[in-house]
């Protein structure tokens, strides 16, 4: 799972992946795109991960795209440049789509591809010094693999302004576009990450995939017949799960429920 560009860190159901190109601010070539998709589908699958903390070593998060890669891309066919384009695209849909929660430690740039991956994860986390943009059109481009999930998190009218301006957002700023959930000092980071990781972990996983699954299916979605029904449906298969009702026992005996990390 781990490669030169990638490192994986499993420790108490938490699954940390630090991207590892720090002299490039963990800039994306067709390696790491490769091993980020392989290593979220991995993790995905297995039992012993609770919860996977997205991270990139050095300054920066991730500054996107590679410009050595992106130069050569220029002289590619459109053929080719399709095929990359989809794997990258491919990337970014498997951590949208992971079962498991996903957060995104952010401690300096999340430009591009970065900010994409930044908004992907189901929780964002930044330190006052980091900074985003979708920074496409500065290279004659367009946020076309990231863009389903930058507008999920901050909306069809903040990114007309910024897939157009590619103006850097700073982490307070972001907040207010929805990008990012908790902005802290630097040098407490790790402790926010580490304090959401643990509220995280007390839910039970099949019922937090589940309600991955649910946002899924009621976003954007005005509220029809099919729609109630639906929510019914889904409610009515997870109440007689023995997780439910492990959870339930657990809670009016005021005890853990077995899902949370002992010790």
């Amino acid at each position: 799972m781990e490669s030169k560009t990638l490192e994986v860190d499993v420790n108490q159901g938490v699954a940390t992946v630090w991207m590892n190109r720090p002299e490039l601010h963990n800039a994306f070539n067709p390696e790491l795109i490769e091993a980020l998709t392989q290593t979220f589908r991995q993790l995905d699958q297995q039992s012993d991960v609770r919860v996977m903390v997205l991270a990139g070593r050095g300054k920066s998060f991730s500054a996107g795209a590679d410009l050595a890669w992106m130069k050569q891309a220029g002289q590619a066919s459109e053929s080719e440049n399709f095929a990359d384009a989809m794997k990258l695209a491919l990337m970014m849909r498997t951590l949208a789509e992971m079962n498991k929660p996903t957060v995104a430690r952010v401690q300096g740039a999340a430009l591009g591809g970065g900010m994409g991956l930044a908004s992907a994860c189901d929780i964002c986390i930044a330190s006052e010094q980091a900074l985003f943009a979708t920074s496409e059109v500065k290279f004659g481009i367009i946020p076309a693999a990231i863009s389903p999930y930058v507008i999920r998190a901050i909306g069809e009218r903040h990114a007309c302004r910024y897939f157009q301006t590619a103006e850097l957002i700073s982490a307070h700023k972001a907040v207010e576009l929805g990008l990012v959930h908790e902005v802290v000092a630097a040098d407490s980071l790790d402790e926010c990450v580490a304090g959401m990781v643990k509220s995280l972990q007390r839910g039970g996983p099949q019922s937090q995939a589940a309600a991955k699954d649910l946002i899924r299916a009621v976003a954007s979605r005005p509220v029809t017949d099919e729609i109630v029904r639906d929510t019914a449906q889904r409610i009515a298969r997870l109440r007689a799960t023995p997780e439910a009702r492990e959870g339930l026992d657990a809670f009016l005996a005021k005890r853990p429920p077995q899902w949370l990390p002992k010790g």
